[in-house]
């Protein structure tokens, strides 16, 4: 059997035993099959889910059917459709590598990502490093590495090593930083527990105190060494505290108590008191400051022997009679400066002389306007009027002074 190619006859084989007729549709029928796988392998190119791979495995398998040319039909133009399969395949492969080029970048981003959040998690200042968030997101990391390792596009090898250096050594830095912080936590809180410990036995020790000042400022004073301990364990901060607040309740409460009872036996002695401020303040405003002196001390004396008022009212108290002692010491402060003779003589020389200064610039003021020198005259009456301001305060000083 042949068949013409291009002007060519080929030798196509033969079948033995057979009518010419049966075995021209033999090879026909081995033709039409190859026709079809070729139809076959069109359709699945148009679906952009099928790799080149598999499109150019089917392709080289029917081109080697082709080339041993035991078919009959058209071969030329089934070879020219094989031809446009093959760019086909070859625009499909060119597609996929460059979904490949941009899937690894893509990769390689989002594994950059990961490592910049790790160095930066790792470069947090201890001090400002949320430890327990900052562990759980850095686990969070290491495990969307590995699904990225097993899912994502794969990337080189030196890339992938140089990035995973740089992340472990992120992971690594961070890890001894905790370790660091957390030994040297635990160490801090067991010299807190200690400190605390201390303070607490203190604390105990003075609970029954009937010194009722000195302890008070003791317990001031454990207090501030309590707030500079530093934490413990939170278990034993907690403990603690409930013990060291306990013995400071017990004292104060018994403080309390009896200043309670000794304010109700003060209160007898805070009616005479205001009693006396009642008495005081009559006195104001002073008129006579002999009488107001006179009576101010037998005031001040019934006073000392009236004894303690109840703390509430010491401050009040004790603020509206130094109201009263002021106002009798700025009177005697007021006398004594009218009587001095040497300020009077000071105010008296200050009036002289500006009465002298007043007169001659009022002649100089005549003159300047005798010769029409406005200029001059409106400076000398402006230096008229100030002085005269002085003379009048200056005069008003002397009244004081009786004079």
């Amino acid at each position: 059997m042949f068949v013409t190619i291009e002007g060519e006859e080929h030798e196509v084989g033969s079948y033995p035993g057979a009518e010419p007729e049966d075995a021209l549709q033999y090879f026909a029928r081995k033709f039409d099959e190859l026709s079809g796988t070729a139809d076959l392998i069109a359709a699945r190119a148009e679906n952009p889910e099928v790799p080149a791979k598999e499109l150019s495995d089917a392709l080289k398998a029917l081109k080697e059917h082709l080339e041993e040319g035991k078919v009959v039909g058209d071969v030329a133009a089934l070879r020219s459709r094989v031809g446009a399969l093959d760019a086909v395949v070859a625009e499909r492969r060119e597609h996929e590598s460059a979904q490949r080029a941009a899937a690894r970048a893509e990769a390689i981003t989002t594994r950059e990502a990961l490592v910049a959040e790790a160095e930066q998690i790792a470069a947090q200042p201890e001090g400002s490093t949320q430890w327990k968030r900052s562990s759980e997101r850095m686990r969070e990391l290491l495990d969307a590495w590995k699904t990225h390792q097993r899912q994502g596009a794969r990337i080189d090898k030196p890339t992938e090593n140089a990035l995973w250096q740089r992340f472990s050594h992120a992971r690594n830095s961070f890890d001894k930083a905790r370790k660091g912080h957390f030994a040297t936590l635990e160490q801090s809180r067991g010299e807190a527990k200690a400190t605390k410990e201390r303070l607490v036995g203190e604390a105990e020790r003075l609970a029954s105190s009937k010194d009722w000042a000195s302890t008070a400022r003791a317990f001031k004073d454990l207090m501030g060494q309590w707030r500079t301990a530093g934490r413990a364990a939170r278990g034993d901060d907690d403990a603690l505290w409930e013990r060291f607040k306990s013995a400071q309740d017990a004292f104060f409460a018994a403080k309390d108590q009896v200043a309670a009872a000794e304010d109700e036996e003060f209160r007898g002695n805070l009616g005479v008191k205001e009693g006396l401020i009642a008495e005081a303040e009559s006195l104001l405003p002073i008129t006579d400051l002999e009488a107001a002196k006179a009576a101010l001390r037998t005031i001040q004396d019934k006073w000392d022997r009236a004894g303690k008022v109840p703390r509430a009212d010491i401050d009040r108290t004790e603020k509206a009679l130094r109201r009263v002692e002021s106002a009798v010491r700025e009177a005697e402060d007021k006398k004594w400066k009218a009587s001095n003779p040497e300020v009077a003589a000071r105010a008296n020389s200050m009036v002289t002389q500006l009465e002298s200064s007043i007169a001659s610039l009022t002649d100089d003021v005549a003159k300047a306007r005798a010769k029409g020198n406005e200029k001059k005259v409106a400076e000398l009456t402006a230096k008229i009027e100030a002085q005269q301001q002085w003379l009048d305060q200056a005069k008003a000083g002397l009244d004081e002074f009786g004079r």
